[in-house]
Parts: structure tokens; C-alpha cells; sequence
């Protein structure tokens, strides 16, 4: 069996795992956070990266770090992840989902303006397959409305958007390194803070609530409960996994950008006869390989192909169910204006098996399955 993932094991994670328990220090912003939070600053050119047990916990502290309260509204695609809408549901909110672009499976930037209430209170674009968001129409329209970015980008670690890592635009952004992320530590995730008179607070609210971080830093005399907070801090086991994967990061993506792209050529022809489509990637958009996916011709055909490819040994999947017409998303949101693409293009797409050191026989026998689909 091909299966869908397999997290990437790079070299140094054993060697680093022995050198957390050798030091005795396996609890949370030990050596290996701090050598990830300044690794990725650096790629990314981030003003302040802090790691979180998950890409959900990042969500959550951004909520709390935008004050999110009850009855406030929040603008999101219907075509994400729970989590997305969680976070904010969590603090009394009701979500806004707006519908999608049909190309990239993005929010459509076009529709979010018309969404705005008095009631809204932040914006929250969702960089599907590492592929970026209209940022510059996203953030005009933030602006003139005053209302808070935050970024999903949890697809998008180390993709750019006009040279701008994503994450990094808006107000706050949020990273999941779930194992089926491109670089992982099992669970994992991280906020970004995009704003210097956010970042003393982030620390406070990752840290219970606690000037913990200052106290340990010699900024504060004593240790107290200063803010709402809870305990999103990642071990440093985790922590230690996830810098063998930063370190080598430039290599798992060259991997998985040549499986990408060898997907896209091979299955290009029939793409040109119409039996499906393959992934869109604007010029501005600089994507990361997270992801491969097709859409099919409707959700009958969809099925049969995924089908198809159990039968041939191949897992494929597919995602996500549009949450606004799930149980919690009718009870905590509404959808505004028509969905014209949300839940007709989520009943098309098919997630093709992308991994770290995908093998050229996997690859072509993959292929192969979905010819002899099409045939």
C-alpha cells in the first residue's frame, strides 16, 4: 500500500532527542525552542515566532491576543479546517463563512467586503495548499475597516506571497507542524507576531497567563498571573524533533516540489482533454509543495476514482467537508451571500499521496492507477 503520508525523518532527530534527555530539561522553551523560534524568524523575516503544542493552540492565542468576544463576528472560508472556526467559537464568536475562488480554493478576496458588519472584528484567510491569499486586497480591506488579519497558514510554512513569507502579513500568523505537514514534530504549531506591542502579551498568554518568560528573563522581580492565558508551550522534545526538520527544511522541500512538479507534468495531458484539473498557482504566489490534488468532474466521479485507487494499492483522500453546513457550523455561523463554489468544488478534489522521499516507482505507480482510471 502507497500510503498518503509518511513524516519526513531528515537525520539528527534521535541525536537531538538524546541530547534534550541527557540535559534533564524536557519541559517546554529549553534550547530547542529558542534555536526554532530564531531559525524561523530568520527564513521568514518574522518580527517574533513563539512554538505552540499545535497549529489549533496558535489559532487559539490569537483569538485571545485580538480580544475576540462574545457575539463579535469573524470572516473565514467555509472550506477549512475545524479549527479555523474553533478558535474563535471558543471566545463567543459567530463565524462569517465567505465562498471560494474556484482556482485556488482560496477565500475569495472579491466577496470578503460585502461580509462586514458592525459586529466584525478580524479577517481570517486561509492559505490553502501553501498557495497564498490575495494578501494586499485582504490587508486594504482590513485596514479601512479596522479590523484584525490573522493568518491560517498552517499549508504554509515557508511559502511566500510577493516575497513575503505567509504568516508574516497580517497581524498574526499560525503554523501547524502536524505530521502531515511538511515539517513536523508528531503535534506542533507556532504564532507569529507581526507587531512589537503584541509580543510582551503572547508571551504572557502562552505562559498561563504568567510573566513567566520576563521572570526567567530577569525583566520582572517576581512571577505572577498578569492575564487570561493557558499552557500552549510544546515540549522540549518536540521542540528538538522540529529543528532537525527546520535545519534541513531547504531539502525536504526540493523532495517534495519534485514530486509535485512530476505529478503536474505527468498528469497534464489529461488535464488538456478536459477528464480533470490540476492545481492553480498564481504569479504572486510562491507555494511549497504541501499539497497535490485533482478535481475530478463531480463528487459520483470522485468517489469511484478514490475507489479506484484503494483497490490499486494507492491511499488517496480527500477534505474538507465545508463547515458551514456541519452541525456546529449551522449552530455558531452563517454563510454570506451565494455558495457558488464552496461545496461543489469540495466534492471534487482528490488528495494524491506527498510525502518526504516519495519514490519514483510509487510515483509511477500512482500514475499509472489513475490512467488506467481514465482510460
Amino acid at each position: 500500500m502507497i500510503h498518503f503520508n509518511k513524516p519526513a525523518v531528515t537525520g539528527n532527530e534521535l541525536k537531538y532527542l538524546q541530547e534534550v534527555i541527557s540535559n534533564q530539561k524536557i519541559s517546554g522553551d529549553g534550547e530547542f525552542s529558542l534555536r526554532c523560534h530564531q531559525l524561523l524568524e530568520q527564513k521568514l523575516n518574522a518580527k517574533k515566532v513563539l512554538l505552540t503544542s499545535s497549529g489549533t493552540d496558535a489559532l487559539e492565542m490569537a483569538a485571545l491576543l485580538a480580544d475576540i468576544q462574545p457575539g463579535d463576528e469573524v470572516i473565514m472560508p467555509s472550506y477549512t479546517f475545524v479549527s479555523t472556526a474553533n478558535a474563535f467559537v471558543l471566545r463567543g464568536a459567530n463565524i462569517v463563512f465567505v465562498d471560494i475562488r474556484p482556482d485556488t480554493l482560496n477565500i475569495d478576496e472579491r466577496l470578503i467586503e460585502r461580509a462586514i458588519t458592525p459586529k466584525t472584528k478580524a479577517i481570517v484567510p486561509v492559505h490553502y495548499a501553501g498557495v497564498a491569499c490575495e494578501m494586499d486586497t485582504i490587508m486594504d480591506i482590513a485596514e479601512r475597516h479596522q479590523l484584525w488579519v490573522i493568518e491560517d497558514a498552517a499549508h504554509g510554512v515557508l511559502a511566500y506571497y510577493k516575497g513575503r513569507g505567509l504568516g508574516t502579513i497580517g497581524h498574526f500568523g499560525c503554523f501547524s507542524f502536524h505530521e502531515t505537514k511538511n515539517y513536523s514534530c508528531g503535534e506542533g504549531g507556532a504564532i507569529l507576531v507581526n507587531h512589537e506591542r503584541h509580543a510582551l502579551r503572547a508571551e504572557i498568554i502562552r505562559e498561563k497567563g504568567t510573566n513567566r518568560s520576563q521572570f526567567f528573563r530577569g525583566e520582572a522581580d517576581k512571577y505572577t498571573w498578569l492575564d487570561i492565558g493557558s499552557s500552549f508551550l510544546p515540549s522540549e522534545l518536540q521542540a528538538a524533533f522540529l529543528y532537525a526538520q527546520l535545519e534541513s527544511a531547504e531539502l525536504i522541500e526540493k523532495d517534495r516540489m519534485a514530486s509535485w512538479q512530476y505529478y503536474y507534468q505527468r498528469l497534464s495531458p489529461l488535464a488538456a482533454k478536459g477528464l480533470l484539473e490540476l492545481p492553480v498557482i498564481p504569479a504572486d504566489c510562491q507555494q511549497n509543495a504541501h499539497l497535490f490534488y485533482i478535481k475530478t468532474r463531480d463528487l459520483k466521479e470522485r468517489t469511484q476514482l478514490i475507489a479506484h485507487l484503494l483497490a490499486e494499492e494507492v491511499m488517496a483522500v480527500f477534505h474538507y467537508v465545508p463547515l458551514h453546513s456541519s452541525v456546529m457550523g449551522l449552530k455558531h455561523g452563517r454563510f454570506a451571500g451565494a455558495d457558488r463554489y464552496t461545496t461543489i468544488e469540495s466534492e471534487r478534489i482528490v488528495r494524491l499521496p506527498l510525502y518526504y522521499q516519495l519514490d519514483s516507482a510509487s510515483l509511477e505507480h500512482i500514475l499509472k492507477a489513475i490512467y488506467l482510471f481514465y482510460a
